[in-house]
């Protein structure tokens, strides 16, 4: 039995044969070129190597930089454009001939990151030997150069960019200092009195102050209350009758209208108040007591030289009656409320200004952190500064001690390296060979891109891994060459292709049972043979006795039913479902085959899908089901529209039909998936067109393959009698796949 594989490469060998053969003349063409090259002429090799070096001495951190930095040159670096151009212009030899004829073997670096060897190898080629030593040579002065050019470069960019940097590290510096400068000029005596303890000291003296001034201040008030419980005045009241018991007019003026008011006492015994000298000396009263008056008024006022005192002119006679004694009194009271006063403005003077120490001494910590924050930022930019000028210094100094870090460890030498040409017999011999492998991977390659079904095993794995039973496998069946659209069948009740069918019809009797009437066989996509099964399965069905009928349900496509020898009505496609609601004119019989009848496509149709849903077609198959012992539909591909599924209610199962060769992959197992995802009674699926031999009654040489085979042979089953069960799919849309 031929494996699998074998089948599906011949399968693709038939239809990329060419391609093959193309690729396969292609390679041994090439091979040929090759075999036919004239013998190349001896070849020598020039080889010498490169050392990383380190100067003797080195005084400077920049030097030793550079020379370490020196060893991660790469073989790009080292064979770039100015190193070829030197040995260019000196040999007159082209660039890309050096290119091509020098090799390079860098050092190894260790996990560390550090060079297991400082050994540089180089090689050069050339089929002069003395030119290859000459050249080599000069590359290796060339690359020893292009080293300490390297060095001496990085080193002055590194002095240019530091004298490029410094004047404006010290502008920052300068800058920085001149803050901290202004800062202590301004808060540095704050800051010193509180580092010193004298801002304390001064706020603790003044809070002792404070309360010294208070105590003398209670004690002052202490006198104040004695004196005005003795002289029954208060402090005003004292002052206003010391001031005018001590102004002598006021004391005439007082010592007149008592004189009065003695006389007026005295002569008051003798004469009427109406009499002549009791009206004058009333009248001298008056006048002594008005003058009085404004005596005391000037007084209080102070006369426009003096303050003015407050007080009234009220009760002067009563104010300005004080004794000497209480007079002193009243002066010691007046002179206890002045100091009284001036101790009280000192104790306010003394508040303010332990308020503003105290303000001044929160603030303390805020100033030394600005200060400290100034000093910090003094001490960056000053570390800067003498960082930048500590590293022009040792860049400086490595001018001195810059040198290529790469030396001559070994001189050019030469060795012969002739090339023996390979025979032209075991070239041809290889090419042909590997043309072979060629051209079969191509087509291979080929027929796999295509993603269908090569053999019908793939076929079965397939459906095994989906758990979808094997209704049977159907050989491909030679048609009539007189009748190119004719579809094949076996019609002859002696056709070697009948027990194929029947064994379908048996595997659908034994899962279906006597429930199954009416049968919906459909296929992922056209010529898979799946009007060619429904017919012959039709013709089996007929063959074992059972009323069978067909009924063409793809409205999409042209009748078919003419290989039955059956005409459809020509005016059914004008009013098709007056068509199919006359029985009577939709249901022929077909002529040579006895119970087999066949309702023919009015197709191609517009509104298919319409037609499909309505009553008279439900009526149809309704009244089939009553009628027929049997009822097949034959509807269009699930990658063509959703025909199969909008009839598929008036059935009781689906058949899928697959063919290898034609039948996608991908198609298959997304129908598949839908149907029994959706639980639309997938009974199975059969194999048509497989590669099955049949024993024919007569030797009869196979017809050649051509076109004019049927669209989709059906396949007969295994000779196994069950079929096989296969594992449950994913689900997978039907409508996305590709036509």
């Amino acid at each position: 039995m031929t494996p699998p594989i074998v089948k599906r490469y011949l399968i693709a060998f038939e239809k990329y044969k060419w391609i093959g053969l193309a690729s396969f003349g292609l390679v041994v063409a090439g091979s040929t070129v090759v075999a036919i090259q004239p013998e190349p002429p001896p070849n020598y090799i020039a080889s010498a190597a490169l050392s990383y070096i380190r100067p003797p001495v080195s005084f400077s951190a920049t030097g030793t930089a550079i020379q370490q930095q020196g060893q991660d040159l790469n073989d790009q670096v080292l064979l770039s454009n100015e190193v070829i151009k030197r040995v260019v212009e000196k040999f007159n030899v082209k660039p890309e001939k050096i290119v091509a004829s020098v090799a390079l073997t860098m050092p190894k670096r260790d996990k560390a990151g550090e060079l297991e060897t400082t050994i540089i190898g180089l090689k050069y080629q050339d089929s002069d030997p003395k030119r290859a030593t000459e050249i080599l040579q000069e590359l290796m002065e060339a690359m020893k150069k292009l080293s300490g050019d390297i060095n001496t470069e990085r080193l002055r960019a590194i002095i240019e960019k530091i004298d490029e940097r410094l004047p404006k590290a010290k502008e920052e510096l300068q800058a920085a200092e001149k803050k901290l400068e202004q800062y202590d000029r301004i808060e540095r005596t704050a800051i010193l009195a509180s580092e010193n303890g004298s801002l304390l000291t001064g706020i603790t003296t003044s809070q002792n102050l404070q309360r010294q001034i208070q105590s003398t201040i209670s004690g002052i008030d202490a006198q104040i209350r004695s004196l005005e419980n003795k002289l029954g005045l208060t402090v005003g009241q004292a002052y206003v009758s010391s001031a005018l018991s001590a102004d002598p007019i006021i004391a005439n003026l007082r010592s007149q209208i008592y004189q009065a008011e003695s006389q007026i006492a005295v002569l008051r015994k003798d004469l009427r108040p109406e009499h002549p000298t009791m009206i004058q000396l009333q009248r001298q009263k008056e006048a002594a007591e008005e003058l009085l008056q404004q005596r005391a008024a000037e007084v209080l006022g102070g006369g426009g030289t003096a303050a003015p005192i407050r007080g009234n002119v009220k009760g002067i006679r009563t104010q300005s009656s004080l004794d000497p004694t209480r007079q002193g009194l009243a002066n010691q009271m007046v002179t206890l409320q002045t100091q009284r006063e001036t101790l009280q403005q000192q104790l306010a003077q003394e508040i303010k200004q332990a308020a503003e120490l105290k303000k001044e001494y929160s603030l303390i910590p805020n100033k030394q952190l600005e200060r400290s924050r100034l000093e910090q930022v003094v001490g960056l930019k000053k570390a800067v500064y003498d960082q930048m000028q500590a590293k022009l210094t040792d860049a400086k100094t490595a001018e001195a001690e810059t040198v290529p870090s790469l030396s001559i460890a070994r001189p050019p030498t030469v060795s012969g390296n002739i090339v023996k040409q390979t025979s032209m017999v075991v070239t041809l011999g290889v090419g042909s060979f590997l043309a072979a492998v060629v051209g079969a991977g191509v087509v291979f390659l080929l027929g796999s891109l295509e993603g269908t079904f090569k053999t019908k095993e793939d076929i079965r794995d397939s459906l095994k891994q989906r758990e979808v039973a094997l209704l049977g496998e159907l050989p491909l069946m030679p048609i009539d060459d007189l009748d190119a659209e004719a579809i094949p069948m076996v019609v002859s009740p002696d056709s070697p292709y009948l027990q194929f069918y029947e064994k379908f019809r048996s595997n659908l009797r034994r899962i279906g049972g006597k429930k199954l009437k009416v049968l919906l066989i459909t296929s992922v996509s056209s010529q898979e043979g799946k009007t060619a099964s429904v017919y012959n399965l039709g013709i089996a069905s007929a063959r074992a006795g059972k009323r069978t009928l067909i009924i063409e349900t793809d409205l999409r496509s042209p009748s078919r039913a003419s290989s039955l020898k059956v005409t459809a009505d020509p005016d059914a496609t004008i009013e098709p479902l007056r068509y199919y609601g006359s029985l009577s004119e939709c249901i022929r019989l077909v002529p040579d085959i006895e119970n087999l009848y066949i309702v023919p496509s009015p197709g191609p149709v517009r509104q298919s899908a319409a037609i499909l849903e309505s009553s008279e077609m439900r009526r149809l198959i309704e009244d089939a089901r009553e009628r027929y012992d049997f009822v097949i539909l034959d509807t269009s591909p699930l990658s063509y529209s959703n025909d199969p599924l909008l009839i598929q209610p008036y059935s009781d199962g689906i058949v899928l039909v697959a063919r290898p060769n034609y039948t996608e992959e991908n198609m298959l197992g997304e129908a598949i998936d839908q149907l029994v995802e959706s639980e639309l009674g997938l009974l199975g699926a059969i194999i048509n067109g497989a590669d099955i031999i049949v024993s024919l009654p007569e030797p009869v040489e196979p017809p050649p393959a051509s076109p004019r085979e049927i669209e989709l042979e059906i396949i007969p089953p295994s000779p196994e009698a069950k079929p096989e069960i296969i594992e449950k799919p994913e689900e997978v849309s039907v409508g996305a796949s590709k036509k």
